[in-house]
């Protein structure tokens, strides 16, 4: 069964160990936040850090691995249509409106979407780390300047994921108006035992 994010929303559910979850971009150019965590301890997370320095890239894709904060593969990415993501930026929030758009009015965000949805499972805001960003295509000038250009994703690609350790997993269609090329559009995944 394939389930749809209507856009600038989120999801949250458990995923098997071995279990495949596909995450799909129906129409092109949107990305997708997606945080991780270990179903029996909430304190291990998906990090980051460990996984740029155990892949050796910072480009993670097909063949990779997305590592915990304890240093475990919590997934391996079997497949990915579209060959680029972003593992450097940190999910959109109120403040990142604020700070980076100067827009101090109510805005939705990846970050309210994953602690809203995975509150059922008791994980609270500060709990959220740095999400893999599906489809997110962040691109860095020689001096390290950083750009967010409009994803690479065509209608239809989409990324593989085995689990490998029992999972609590937060999915979004992400709110941020220049990751999405400034058009929300919605995300399907589907979990394939």
């Amino acid at each position: 069964m394939i389930y749809t994010i209507e856009k600038q929303t989120g999801a949250a559910f458990t995923l098997k160990k071995g279990s495949l979850l596909k995450v799909i971009d129906p129409q092109g150019e949107q990305v997708s936040d997606m945080v991780l965590f270990n179903a029996d301890d909430i304190r291990e997370k998906i990090s980051s850090g460990k996984t740029l320095d155990f892949e050796n890239t910072i480009l993670i894709t097909q063949g990779h691995h997305l590592w915990s904060n304890r240093s475990h593969k919590m997934m391996k990415i079997v497949e990915d249509t579209n060959g680029r993501n972003d593992f450097l930026l940190a999910p959109c929030s109120a403040e990142t409106f604020e700070i980076l758009y100067n827009n101090p009015n109510y805005h939705p965000s990846c970050f309210e979407n994953l602690y809203t949805n995975l509150s059922q499972f008791g994980i609270q805001p500060d709990d959220i780390p740095t999400a893999f960003n599906i489809f997110m295509n962040v691109q860095f000038a020689a001096d390290g300047t950083l750009s967010v250009d409009p994803p690479q994703s065509k209608a239809g690609d989409y990324v593989l994921f085995e689990a490998t350790m029992d999972l609590i997993v937060g999915l979004t269609a992400c709110s941020a108006e220049q990751s999405n090329n400034y058009s929300f559009k919605p995300i399907q995944y589907e979990i394939i035992k």
